[in-house]
């Protein structure tokens, strides 16, 4: 009888088939720290510059670096707008991003717009839709130029969905548009407060000016590519600004329209993440149909002798967030078919 040795056991590192980085709300200024709108949270403008190179520094060192990083929105902060620094501000944060060995994704936030108009925005380092994917011969994955919205494949088998939780918002769109006018009324028909930011009273919340929404052609686009997906049998990762889930977020905080981009996401069997930032706090929840929902923590709000990053390792059967400082590790087991 031939001997046949044991087969060693598979190590997680010999199964793991990839990593990306996730870093949301860096919010950078070249101010003295402040508090939050509440006045009860320090933030920490300068420093979240520290942070970001701190990432960076690890992110480059990884034995098996990643293949890209999410950068979740909120690069810098509203405060530039009134000192006149947001382009200042915003080339130091790209110098510092320019020093990452591999690609990264811009989503954009409500911070982007208190500094830019879309137009800008879309003429700007922070438009990457550059790195998309096509897909031969299905026009109908290829998104609107109405929205910054993308989708690329990280690894074979893995789509990653960018999405713009802004392209329905009264921030960074010209007053005189018919869109303005369009959400102004939005807004309204759901906030009769006088501060447009405040969800005093509201029966939802979410309706707020320094929040959006997803227009029906943008919904109607990520069903094509969830629709795709599906029948590629490909795992998908979603990406905004806003979260779209109540159990893992504060419910301030959630994009206007979350539930029709959830109706949309479990009309499918492929999504197995949603990433967000927004909230600065962090959050997480399973919903009911195996979707992970994940709110990075806000580096904006993190105290200098700490860290606010995340390297997701992805294996065939989960992902697994590795967290820095205040982002905690978290396993997320894809659904069993």
């Amino acid at each position: 009888m031939d001997y046949k040795p044991e087969p060693e056991p598979l190590s997680e590192s010999s199964e793991r088939l990839f990593s990306f980085g996730v870093i949301a709300d860096i919010q950078y200024a070249d101010l003295e720290d402040g508090y939050n709108f509440q006045g009860n949270r320090r933030r920490y403008y300068r420093h979240s510059l520290l942070h970001l190179q701190g990432a960076i520094e690890h992110w480059n060192q990884e034995s098996s670096p990643p293949r890209c990083v999410l950068q979740l929105g909120d690069i810098i902060d509203g405060y530039n707008a009134q000192y006149k620094a947001s382009e200042r501000s915003l080339e130091r944060v790209m110098n510092t991003f320019q020093m990452l060995k591999v690609p990264v994704h811009h989503t954009w936030g409500n911070h982007e717009f208190y500094n830019f108009s879309r137009d800008y925005l879309t003429n700007s380092k922070l438009n990457t839709k550059f790195l998309e994917d096509q897909i031969a011969h299905h026009p109908e994955t290829v998104p609107s130029e109405d929205y910054y919205a993308y989708h690329f494949v990280p690894f074979p088998k893995f789509r990653f969905i960018l999405l713009d939780a802004y392209d329905m918002s009264v921030l960074g769109v010209d007053q005189s548009s018919p869109k303005y006018q369009q959400c102004l009324k939005i807004l309204r028909e759901h906030n009769p407060n006088t501060e447009l930011n405040s969800p005093q009273g509201l029966r939802e919340p979410q309706f707020v000016q320094f929040n959006g929404g997803f227009s029906q052609e943008q919904l109607n686009w990520l069903n094509e590519v969830l629709t795709f997906s599906d029948r590629n049998q490909e795992k998908v990762v979603i990406v905004s600004h806003l979260p779209i889930y109540p159990e893992a977020s504060d419910t301030v905080c959630l994009a206007w329209n979350y539930r029709d981009a959830l109706a949309v996401i479990w009309s499918h069997k492929c999504v197995v993440c949603f990433f967000a930032g927004h909230t600065h706090d962090g959050g997480y929840s399973e919903d009911p149909y195996g979707v992970h929902h994940v709110n990075i923590e806000g580096v904006i709000e993190t105290a200098p002798d700490s860290q606010a990053f995340g390297t997701v390792h992805v294996y065939p059967d989960k992902m697994m967030l590795e967290g820095r400082g205040r982002v905690p590790d978290r396993i997320m087991n894809y659904r069993k078919e």
